[in-house]
């Protein structure tokens, strides 16, 4: 089935590393020198030799301020001390004309020049060695060997390690956590500059007071009560505001239809009322002038699962209206997932809106292996003009809520009407038979086996005891039946427990991961004393354990599904790339090293291999270490209707 696993020359590792722990990529004592007065202010060098031909042990870069790359004299390196003539550059939000800059001469060094540099430039083209310098935010030029140097204020000498753009996330539930962790290593240390939130239907815009307090109540599972956030917005755009502030990498937002379903109609299993769907179209509306790129859907998920097909065609209308892309996680990933996946193609071609599958995966046994069937169909709709992409995280389980695993029916009214239903016993053991005997469709059509159901996480510290323990296994060890430990935990937890469901294939996971509109989406909720390692592990899993060790993608083909391709589904003009004009959101890793740190045993260990990322030609890190910048920013969809 797999390909057999393509063996890196011995190296020594970097050793990976819990937050706060050491770095992964131990640097040389620097030597430190302070400015002369006048100069002008920069990092200090951290490096040893510049001249030294060899990469230091474990691939770790240097960073310094030496003598440029033609040996000029100033104090700090690559030009004499002066002030720097500003150069031309794109516009704020678009790439430069013809995808080029006016290339800085030596009167006029760069902020920043990256030195012998094996640049991965996200079109899967391959590889070759370069410099990059960057200015003002942006990548001003790229100098192949031969070509004339480039001079900088400051120089980081890779010594070989791959410059690739930064990782885009197309699947992020960092919605509250880039509010309440500044550091944010989770992603930053992965090589994410730019997360896409607003997923599954159910996010925190637009609300009004009423809906902010229902939906925080529905998915404190997800990321936590938000007790310790300030909501001070209400809209789309006021949301995006908030993140304006200051956050760890940028983010992308998307409307979410369980949201607004919630704001418009309630929590009642019943289609809407003509008012209730202009309402709703409003909403949309309105968030996408506010900046969102898109809409999503958890079609799994209470009270967006009450939407009908009609319903949802016409909210993609007004989403195609703006060019942004639909995002469901559509009604089932196993009974009936191939049915579910063509009933959002059609929807969307009647609609006339993109495309995008959330975690776009075939799970449980009734799919083992069904992988090509899927593709084909996908394949069939592309052929016919459709647009569409997916994600994947490239694990087998997946992560949800207790909560979710519910038939529809005992959700409905939101979550004190799931609980009142709970605690009363005649109604529980409907339930019960449900989820056991029929197949209830919170677990998508498929009797639930509780020894798959993983407790990750849990809301009440009384209860942190059954974490890491299968429902099963927790059932076994209280002598009791797996359906009545369910249930006490859902209730005393106040239905927030997360889970890891195991029930994905390998073999699945691989078939789809190469498909030419596939891009990498980590779907990581960050909660729970122990989260799916896909939070902290996703992109540097990709590029060590598939393309490295595996083979499945060549190493210019990963970075492309990471980079280029989700900023096509974005529509971003001047990102996704290594082009002169684009943004400096770029990272450094070594090939021969990178690896997911995080593991279903210590999820939360920091990847090693990737030393450096900059936001805007920042670093948000730096050997390896978290800065503490705040370079990242929201980054939304241009205004306008067609």
């Amino acid at each position: 089935m797999g390909v057999p696993p393509v063996r890196a020359k011995p190296r020594t590792r970097g050793r990976s590393r819990e937050l706060g722990g050491a770095p992964s990529h131990p640097r040389p004592a620097a030597e430190y020198r302070s400015p002369p007065a006048g100069a002008e202010p920069h990092p200090p060098p951290a490096g040893s030799d510049p001249t030294h031909p060899r990469r230091p042990r474990g691939g770790a870069a240097e960073c310094h301020s030496g003598k440029g790359r033609e040996g000029a004299t100033g104090p700090w390196g690559g030009a004499p001390a002066q002030p720097a003539r500003p150069q031309p550059h794109p516009r704020r939000g678009a790439p430069a004309r013809g995808g080029k800059t006016t290339r800085p001469t030596r009167e006029a060094p760069m902020d920043l020049l990256i030195r012998d540099a094996r640049v991965i430039d996200g079109t899967g083209t391959p590889s070759y060695p370069a410099d990059v310098g960057i200015t003002d935010g942006r990548i001003a030029a790229i100098r192949k060997p031969g070509e004339p140097p480039l001079t900088a204020r400051r120089t980081l000498r890779a010594h070989g390690l791959a410059l690739a753009p930064g990782f885009i996330d197309m699947h992020a539930h960092s919605d509250l956590a880039l509010l309440r962790d500044p550091d944010h290593s989770a992603k930053a240390a992965q090589g994410v500059t730019l997360e896409v939130l607003g997923q599954d239907g159910l996010s925190y815009a637009p609300v009004d007071d009423r809906t902010l307090g229902e939906v925080r109540r529905a998915i404190t599972g997800w990321n936590g009560d938000g007790s310790d956030i300030e909501f001070d917005w209400r809209t789309v755009g006021e949301y995006l505001d908030r993140l304006d502030r200051g956050i760890a990498v940028n983010a992308a937002y998307l409307v979410p239809q369980g949201t607004v379903r919630m704001y418009a109609v309630g929590w009642d299993d019943r289609p809407a009322t003509p008012q209730q769907l202009d309402h709703m179209r409003q909403l949309v509306a309105q968030g996408m002038e506010q900046g969102a790129v898109g809409m999503s859907s958890g079609l799994t998920y209470t009270p967006g699962m009450y939407a009908t097909d009609s319903e949802l065609t016409e909210l993609c209308r007004v989403v195609a209206r703006y060019d942004g892309y639909y995002c469901p996680h559509h009604r089932s990933y196993g009974a009936g997932a191939l049915e579910a996946y063509e009933e959002m193609v059609r929807l969307t071609r009647d609609a006339g809106c993109a495309l995008h599958l959330a975690h776009a995966t075939m799970n449980f046994g009734v799919n083992k292996g069904r992988a090509p069937q899927l593709l084909h169909l996908l394949d069939d709709a592309l052929a016919a003009g459709a647009d569409i992409s997916l994600d994947t995280y490239p694990y087998t389980p997946g992560c949800t809520t207790l909560v979710a695993m519910l038939p529809s029916w005992a959700s409905e009214g939101g979550p004190e009407a799931i609980l009142a239903r709970l605690r009363d016993d005649d109604t529980a053991e409907r339930v019960r038979h449900h989820m056991e005997a029929i197949g209830a469709d919170g677990c998508h059509g498929v009797p639930i086996d509780w020894g798959t159901i993983e407790i990750s996480g849990v809301s009440h510290p009384g209860l942190a005891g059954c974490v890491g323990k299968t429902v099963a296994e927790a059932a076994a060890l209280r002598g009791e039946t797996p359906w009545t430990t369910a249930r006490r935990l859902l209730i005393d937890d106040g239905l927030g427990s997360t889970i890891l469901q195991h029930v994905g294939h390998e073999e699945n996971v691989r078939a789809i991961m190469r498909h030419p509109v596939h891009t990498g989406g980590s779907d990581g909720i960050l909660q729970g004393d122990k989260p799916h390692p896909r939070a902290y592990g996703t992109f540097p899993h990709y590029l060590g354990r598939y393309a490295r060790e595996l083979g499945i993608l060549s190493l210019e083909e990963t970075v492309a599904h990471l980079t280029s391709r989700p900023a096509a589904r974005l529509r971003l003009p001047d990102r996704g790339l290594v082009r002169e004009g684009y943004r400096a959101d770029l990272v450094l890793f070594d090939p021969d090293t990178v690896s997911a740190g995080a593991t279903f045993e210590s999820p939360r260990t920091l990847p090693v291999g990737i030393p450096y990322v900059l936001i805007d030609g920042k670093f948000v890190i730096e050997d390896g270490r978290r800065t503490g910048v705040l370079a990242g920013r929201s980054v939304r969809r241009t205004p306008g209707a067609r």
